[in-house]
């Protein structure tokens, strides 16, 4: 087990150097560019050389790249070019307010999306079933903006129960919260259903399921001490993938509530091109990846025992040499 998450640890971490270049590569490889936008279009040639000088920028790429990377590790992120403020503290309040918005849409969603898929998957081919994949189609078909412009036009417009922003302007308030959760909720738990469905019916078709209920052993024991925990796998690996896509991939749902989260912050520092916020940025999108699938292992491998025995016995024995 220990030999197999530092595996994923080292595969986890060139994933993250690999991405890291690739941001450095593509926002600060064109020094020109970057003293352009940093002192902006009216500066002269003689101010961005100047800068560019003495911020070491006429250093070798390769010496650049490090500093560069040291530097976001040590957490010295810059200056935000448009806003005149530490990225850090910039970031900070967004990422607690995307944080809490993920949080309310993943305790909304992943109790109706599991609840579905099992029922769904322990009557395959019933009304239910049927229901349970339509609903979840037709959910996971329709954009967030879609289904944000609906339920606006409903909640907001028509019914007069929900304000149509979600500033916490006034603190947090469920009301404010109401239709952004519920517009994540509809775009991602459709797909954790169908996945839990389609894990729930391999799991109820297996001999030991099938042998369980010919030795008399009730269907609620059956479900909730045995196939239940084996048909997480593939939905908590789903659930996982949904951490970084809240924290990065729901600009089109805060940017339409003008909800004041990290989404928001990436779109605004892309509109005005400033270079450090995007590059802190993205490089917190590239954490959040690699921590939610190293949790996704480790509770894998807690749910299913013989996928953690599979580890150990691949694992070579310690003090082992080759040949």
């Amino acid at each position: 087990m220990l030999s197999f998450l530092s595996r994923r640890l080292g595969g986890m971490a060139l994933t993250m150097f690999a991405v890291s270049l690739l941001v450095f590569l593509v926002l600060e490889v064109n020094i020109d560019d970057v003293a352009a936008k940093v002192l902006g279009q009216f500066s002269t040639a003689d101010q961005r050389h100047a800068w560019l000088l003495q911020n070491g920028y006429f250093d070798p790429l390769p010496l650049r790249y490090a500093r560069w990377l040291w530097g976001f590790v040590t957490g010295h992120w810059g200056v935000s070019t448009y806003y005149h403020a530490d990225v850090r503290d910039l970031i900070a309040p967004r990422l607690l307010a995307t944080g809490l918005l993920m949080i309310s849409t993943l305790a909304v969603m992943i109790p109706i999306a599991l609840t579905l898929g099992v029922l769904a998957g322990m009557r395959q081919g019933s009304k239910l079933d049927r229901g349970v994949s339509i609903l979840a189609i037709v959910t996971t078909s329709v954009p967030e903006f879609a289904s944000a412009v609906f339920l606006s036009a409903i909640f907001v417009f028509w019914l007069g129960w929900l304000p149509g922003v979600s500033t916490l302007a006034g603190g947090v308030t469920l009301n404010e919260l109401a239709l952004p959760v519920a517009v994540l909720t509809l775009s991602s738990a459709g797909y954790i259903a169908r996945m839990t469905r389609a894990s729930m019916v391999e799991v109820m078709g297996s001999p030991y399921v099938r042998t369980a209920l010919l030795k008399g052993a009730s269907l609620s024991r059956i479900i909730f001490g045995h196939a239940l925990r084996n048909a997480l796998g593939a939905p908590v690996t789903v659930i996982m993938l949904q951490i970084p896509w809240l924290l990065s991939g729901v600009i089109v749902v805060e940017v339409f509530f003008a909800y004041p989260g990290f989404g928001t912050l990436l779109y605004q520092a892309s509109i005005n091109s400033d270079i450090y916020l995007i590059e802190a940025c993205a490089m917190i999108g590239v954490v959040a990846v690699v921590v939610s699938q190293l949790l996704s292992d480790v509770i894998n491998t807690w749910l299913n025992p013989r996928l953690s025995l599979a580890l150990t016995k691949a694992a070579p024995p310690a003090g082992a040499s080759a040949g």
